[in-house]
């Protein structure tokens, strides 16, 4: 066993202790009362590395939320590996669903449970034991590593792109490695390859002047409810596909191979529809469940509203009625041009009768896939094959993690995720927890995989 692995286990308890420490500060980055709780947080990792034995660990600012960053570049003809990770979490409503409160965090039957646990405080801060075991018994690292962990991923980094830009220099890398990413179970090890991209926008529709009594004005009017209702069926044919003309240009088809790798992951029907709770599943015709929401583009009404909601009935006409819709995004499609044909789209379909107006989100980020050949994940598939005993497979992801593309574009490199969060683990819910046994194992998968990424190509 390396000195390093010995070092792991020795301090095991501290690093226990301090994962329940990150976890009691409140970094809520949505909301503006919790502002000092993400600043506190930032320099509480700053700290850590430097105890860790990292080099010029500092927050910096970016016109938002902050980010931690550190380095150690001792190491010359080797690799310069950035490590991304955020200290933010998401807001933790509803309370009264948590066993125990939110930020006061303890370990019940070998899960750490408090907000941001798995998502992504365990995850990041695994990345600085890792180093500070290294650093600790050897004296040095394998490879040069810069840190970056920020304090507004989970409010959509608004500030972070033009973080990125303005400090490529000081960013500069051969490849990031991704914390906050996960794994298909605790036995069975993935790479992903590939995150949809995303964009947003609110639709608002209007009529008269006020609510309107239903009796004497009914029949009378546009109703901005009927309106909506109909603009957003629009949207869709019966069968589940994109009605919106020029959606899908640019998409291309799945390559044989492709589908033959998403086919090799494990898809239980069942356990599936029972743990989301349905009878049955539906999407655009032709593909399969993985394929729909792991590769196909899609558009969703996240929030519809208007009119009367309360108790009993009140029979009004509401003078306005209100969506909110996201699309995710697959390789070569551009967001904007994506949002220019929804808005397209609801001109042509706009109902008579009723004003519309259709608001952009700043939310605009690409599709993102990494080979899956890229000497980043041969590396990563050999330490997860060493770690669990067999291959891992190849997904990809539905939701959107901005962050690599922003850094494929601006330092030309690739992201490798290499996170240790598994699903059931209740991120954004009431309840979240982090196992430590994952914990323990992201540790050792991180100290040999810059090893790893040490050794000659």
């Amino acid at each position: 066993m390396p000195a390093w692995q010995d070092y792991l286990q020795a301090h095991r308890s501290r690093f226990i202790s301090e994962f329940l420490d990150f976890v009691r500060i409140p970094s809520i980055s949505a909301l503006p009362e919790h502002a000092a709780d993400v600043q506190e947080a930032a320099e509480w990792v700053a700290q850590r590395m430097t105890a860790a034995g990292l080099e010029n660990a500092r927050v910096m600012p970016t016109g938002g939320h902050p980010v931690a960053y550190g380095e150690w570049l001792h190491a010359p003809g080797k690799p310069t590996v950035l490590i991304y990770g955020h200290f933010d979490v998401q807001p933790v409503d509803p309370l009264n669903l948590w066993t125990t409160p939110p930020f006061q965090p303890e370990v019940r039957d070998g899960r750490l449970y408090g907000r941001g646990a798995s998502d992504n405080k365990g995850n990041m801060l695994l990345t600085i034991v890792a180093l500070e075991a290294l650093l600790k018994t050897a004296g040095r690292l394998p490879v040069n590593v810069k840190l970056i962990f920020e304090g507004q991923e989970e409010c959509g980094s608004p500030q972070i792109p033009a973080f990125v830009a303005a400090h490529k220099d000081l960013l500069a890398c051969d490849l990031v490695l991704n914390s906050d990413a996960g794994q298909h179970s605790e036995t069975e090890p993935a790479l992903t390859i590939g995150l949809r991209g995303i964009c947003e926008l609110q639709i608002d529709i209007y009529n008269a002047s006020r609510d309107l009594h239903s009796g004497s004005y009914g029949g009378a009017i546009q109703n901005p409810l009927h309106a909506l209702a109909a603009l957003l069926a629009s949207f869709h044919t019966p069968d589940g596909k994109v009605a919106v003309e020029g959606f899908y240009d640019g998409v291309a088809e799945l390559s044989p191979a492709e589908r033959a790798q998403i086919a090799s992951v494990p898809f239980d029907e069942a356990a599936y529809k029972a743990e989301i709770g349905v009878d049955e599943l539906f999407g655009e015709p032709g593909y399969t469940t993985y394929e729909r929401t792991w590769v196909r583009p899609t558009l969703e009404i996240n929030g519809m509203w208007g009119g009367f909601q309360g108790e009993g009935m009140k029979t009004v006409l509401p003078r306005e009625a209100h969506a909110k819709i996201s699309c995710r995004l697959v390789p070569y499609q551009d967001p904007r041009q994506v949002l220019d044909c929804l808005e397209a789209h609801i001109q042509k379909h706009k109902p008579r009768g009723v004003k519309v107006s259709v608001t952009r989100f700043d939310t605009l980020a690409p599709a993102y896939l990494v080979p899956a050949d890229h000497p980043g994940n041969q590396a990563a598939r050999a330490v997860l094959t060493e770690l669990y005993g067999r291959e891992p497979y190849y997904e990809r992801m539905g939701g959107s993690v901005p962050i690599c593309e922003v850094f494929r574009q601006h330092l030309g490199v690739y992201s490798i995720s290499f996170g240790f969060g598994l699903e059931d683990e209740q991120i954004h819910a009431p309840d979240e927890f982090f196992r430590l046994a994952s914990f323990e194992r992201g540790q050792v998968a991180y100290a040999r995989l810059l090893e790893k990424l040490a050794e000659p190509s």
